[in-house]
């Protein structure tokens, strides 16, 4: 049935080739097909060009024109030709955003910060309506360390109806940053497996990492941490699958290459669609999470939702979550390789069943329906 009221989503993230590329993307796509069984939702979305889909009845998306194979945080302004890119991104984006509101739209969502918070503030003004943002951590941690950058960003919150970050350090310092209250709201994917197998209750086990292959998300410390692994501990590891893509693939292929040189059981492919990543994490028994900084990342919600405890790093809020008892995983003492290594080393000592019940209480607090529920009440209500 057709909704009649409306909002718009503009976004930075969502899925443009099905390959698992980007995984805030997946989220913002999940949400938005549940926020349109509530009402009519118009996303506003990175494409390789202009462009107008109908998802479902209430369900549009209208592209903006990207660089193929590039993000917009990939691009670097020092670069002619990434430049125009910029350019041609930003005013494309904002027009696609103007075009999206009529006369029965009642809210604007941005997902992220910047620059499609930007977009948001400047055509909710021009017509007259509330926007909301929702930020993640590298709005806050990344850009907000720039500082002309900082002010747009402490603009884009305080002008907002609501504002909400996918942590709760990110949502305190977000707090700080605009001056204004910053509500916790978790991003979380819909997870199509029903009841997979449980992970094995000993080794040898499988473990897996799952995302991009930048410093931020330390997979240089994963394969360092790997190298320090003993022929004992390798004796404990079925296998290791790595998955994903990024700005550091000529240094994991070289890693790895030395890693299959000793004989270690590593396996290595490139991104996955949302069904392959979900089937990567029901064959592995413990998720590793080896990221420098982080808030709390889709792939640890992925990783309870699916039933596997993680290895993490000390950062961001997964400290406090992992190890909140129940505990669902183990967490390093420092985010480097030495404290990986130490942890890896523990997790392939312990059994998973002592995290199963930590697992089961933290994929609770993740569910994308009561997310979408009070969305649905803060921006209809605008």
């Amino acid at each position: 049935m057709k909704l009649e009221r409306n909002i718009v989503i503009v976004t930075t993230s969502f899925p443009q080739r099905g390959d698992g590329s980007e995984a805030a993307g997946s989220f913002v796509a999940d949400l938005a097909v549940e926020l349109a069984q509530k009402i009519c939702v118009r996303v506003i979305a990175p494409g390789l060009g202009a462009g107008h889909e109908i998802w479902s009845a209430n369900l549009e998306v209208f592209r903006y024109a990207t660089p193929p194979g590039r993000t917009l945080s990939t691009l670097v302004p020092r670069n002619p030709f990434d430049l125009l890119w910029i350019m041609r991104v930003l005013r494309g984006g904002l027009a696609a955003t103007r075009a999206a509101i009529d006369a029965d739209t009642v809210s604007i969502l941005a997902m992220w910060a910047l620059p499609a918070g930007e977009w948001a503030r400047r055509v909710a003004l021009e017509k007259g309506i509330g926007y909301s943002v929702w930020m993640l951590g590298s709005d806050v941690w990344s850009l907000g360390k720039i500082p002309v950058v900082r002010s747009w960003l402490a603009r884009v919150m305080r002008q907002a109806t609501h504002a909400f970050a996918d942590g709760y350090l990110l949502a305190a310092d977000a707090s700080r940053i605009g001056g204004v209250p910053v509500a916790f709201l978790p991003t979380t994917r819909k997870i199509a497996a029903v009841n997979p197998q449980p992970p094995r209750v000993s080794p040898p086990y499988r473990l897996l990492f799952l995302g991009r292959w930048h410093p931020n998300k330390g997979i240089d410390l994963l394969l360092e941490a790997l190298g320090m692994l003993g022929d004992d501990d390798w004796l404990r590891i079925d296998c290791i699958e790595v998955f994903g893509g990024g700005p550091l693939d000529l240094l994991v292929r070289k890693r790895i290459a030395e890693l299959h040189a000793q004989g270690r059981a590593i396996k290595l492919g490139g991104y996955l669609a949302k069904a392959q990543a979900e089937a990567a994490m029901a064959r592995a028994d413990w998720v590793v999470i080896p990221s420098r900084i982080e808030s709390i990342p889709v792939i640890f919600s992925d990783a309870m939702k699916l039933g596997r405890p993680v290895v993490s790093m000390p950062v961001g809020d997964l400290t406090e979550l992992v190890v909140s008892e129940p505990a669902c995983g183990i967490v390093a003492q420092a985010a480097d390789s030495a404290a990986l290594c130490v942890a890896l080393r523990r997790c392939l000592h312990t059994s998973t069943a002592d995290y199963a019940i930590g697992v089961r209480n933290m994929a609770k607090r993740f569910d994308l329906d009561s997310i979408a529920a009070r969305l649905f009440r803060d921006l209809a209500a605008e």
